[in-house]
C-alpha cells in the first residue's frame, strides 16, 4: 500500500519512476538456454555449463521506466555489486532519463530487498549518493519490496519476462548476440528496450567508503524506514 501511494504521488506529478533488478547471470558461449522454439533442425549445444568453456559472463542489470514503458539493460561482464547497480542507474539517467524528464529533480526507484540493491547494503546507499544524487542534483527516493514479494516488482513481468521469451532456446554465443536480443525485445503495448555493454571491473567484498558513509544524506521515511528512504544531494 505504501509503495502504491508513492507511485501514485510521483505519477500524478509526472515525475520519473523506475523499477530495477538484476536478471539471472548468463554464461556466454554455446550453452543450453531454457525455452522452446520452432526450427528446421536442432541446435547442438554443450551438455554441461562449465565456466571454463565460456568466453565470459553476462550480468544484465535492468531498469524499467514505468511512465514511458521503456526498458534499459546494462550488461556487466564482472560482478553484480552495488557500484555496478548504481553506475547502471546513473548511466541510464545521463543517457535517457534526464532527456525524458528534463525538469525533474526527484526520482523514485523500486527495488527488491536483496542483491546488489539490497536495503541492508551501506554501499548501495553511498554509491547512489556519489554516482546519482550528487552529480545530477537529484533527490532519490528508494522503496524496497518486502522479502518474498519481488514478483510484484514491475520489471519482472514487464521487462525480464519479455526478454526471456525473446531469446528462449537460443544459445547466447556472444555479447553482441545478447545485446541484439535485448534491443529487439518488444510487446504489443509498445515496450522498447535499449542495451549497453559495461566492460568495467567491479570488485567484490568492498565495504562502503567511510568518508562517503559519514556524508550520506539519507532521510528514512516514517513508514517502514528500513525499506523506504530518500537520499538528497550533498552539495
Amino acid at each position: 500500500q505504501y509503495i502504491s501511494s508513492l507511485r501514485h504521488r510521483f505519477q500524478r506529478r509526472g515525475l520519473p519512476m523506475i523499477s530495477v533488478d538484476t536478471k539471472k547471470r548468463e554464461l556466454v558461449g554455446n550453452f543450453n538456454n531454457a525455452g522452446v522454439k520452432w526450427d528446421s533442425s536442432p541446435v547442438l549445444v554443450n551438455d554441461h555449463d562449465f565456466r571454463s568453456d565460456s568466453t565470459g559472463v553476462a550480468i544484465p542489470y535492468g531498469i524499467y521506466d514505468l511512465l514511458a514503458n521503456c526498458g534499459s539493460v546494462f550488461l556487466g561482464v564482472s560482478h553484480d555489486t552495488s557500484a555496478f547497480a548504481a553506475h547502471s542507474i546513473a548511466a541510464w539517467w545521463k543517457r535517457e532519463g534526464s532527456l525524458r524528464y528534463r525538469r525533474a529533480r526527484q526520482l523514485l526507484i523500486l527495488a527488491d530487498t536483496g542483491g546488489s540493491n539490497s536495503c541492508r547494503r551501506h554501499a548501495w546507499k553511498t554509491e547512489l549518493q556519489a554516482q546519482l544524487s550528487n552529480p545530477f542534483d537529484l533527490a532519490v527516493t528508494v522503496a524496497h519490496y518486502p522479502t518474498g514479494t519481488s514478483k510484484w516488482n514491475p520489471i519482472e513481468h514487464r521487462l525480464f519476462s519479455e526478454i526471456s521469451k525473446n531469446w528462449a532456446a537460443e544459445p547466447l554465443h556472444s555479447y553482441q548476440k545478447i545485446l541484439n536480443f535485448l534491443r529487439t525485445t518488444t510487446t504489443k503495448t509498445g515496450l522498447a528496450v535499449s542495451a549497453y555493454l559495461d566492460r568495467a571491473h567491479y570488485p567484490t567484498g568492498l565495504n562502503a567508503d567511510p568518508v562517503l558513509f559519514r556524508s550520506l544524506r539519507l532521510r528514512p521515511h516514517k513508514t517502514l524506514p528500513a525499506w523506504n528512504y530518500t537520499i538528497t544531494p550533498n552539495l
